[in-house]
């Protein structure tokens, strides 16, 4: 008679769970920079998906076109945010193997 092994099969979980904790912390030190306008934006973002800063060029701010300003940013910051969602993926994929949609360690717009 073929047994199923449940307390290999719950230290499994268990391993799984401690590495997705790794793994969350791991991401919260990421960091992404994203530019726009030829770099004369650029945006940085955390792996919580928070913006940590936006450099502007100096011919930028000289210049009064402030929706060009605004624009930009939203790209730099969009393109930063893409990033750092490719990495957290990236992590993700590591630690389960390749297993999709854990229950439980989901990421915002993953």
């Amino acid at each position: 008679m073929n047994q199923f092994d449940f307390s290999n099969l719950f230290g499994k979980v268990k391993e799984m769970q401690e590495n997705m904790k790794e793994a969350q912390e791991k991401i919260k030190g990421l960091t992404a920079e994203g530019e726009a306008g030829g770099g004369m934006v650029r945006a940085s973002v955390s792996g919580e998906r928070k913006v940590l800063k936006i450099e502007v060029d100096n011919a930028l701010v000289n210049n009064e076109d402030k929706e060009l300003i605004q624009d930009l940013t939203a790209a730099a910051v969009n393109n930063a945010l893409a990033k750092i969602d490719d990495l957290i993926k990236e992590e993700m994929r590591r630690v389960t193997g390749g297993l999709p949609n854990i229950p439980g360690f989901q990421f915002p717009n993953l």
